[in-house]
């Protein structure tokens, strides 16, 4: 199964979401999935597998918990994939956050200077 197979799916990009915060109980996991994507634990269960089987996350037992976190190989190997991509994005972006810089600094000139007539047209 290739890496973007295993993200394809909506559940395992979520438990990914959640493992990102930091390490987490299969239960806990199971709980939130469960809860937002109405499915059983036995099927909660499947996805963390595939998950676990793809090198996605890890997991340690602790007790009787088996407690799972992300495994940031295989992120790192999408990323490089999409390094080749970035091209399409990263200049537009760059653009955007440079016209946001200079909305803010001009909100802070109107600010500072009300009755500035060059920073109220």
């Amino acid at each position: 199964m290739h890496a973007f197979d295993v993200l394809g799916d909506p559940v395992r990009r979520r438990i990914l979401e959640l493992l990102a915060d930091g390490e987490q109980p299969a239960g806990a996991l199971a709980d939130t999935v469960r809860r937002e994507f109405g499915i059983s634990q036995p099927a909660v269960s499947q996805h963390l597998k595939v998950l676990r089987e793809h090198g996605f996350t890890t997991v340690r037992a602790e007790g009787t918990r088996r407690l799972y976190a992300v495994d940031p190989g295989p992120l790192r190997e999408i990323d490089a994939w999409l390094a080749g991509f970035r091209r399409f994005w990263a200049p537009p972006l760059a653009a955007l956050a440079t016209e946001l810089a200079r909305g803010r600094r001009e909100r802070r000139l109107r600010e500072d200077h009300p009755d500035d007539e060059r920073t109220n047209p």
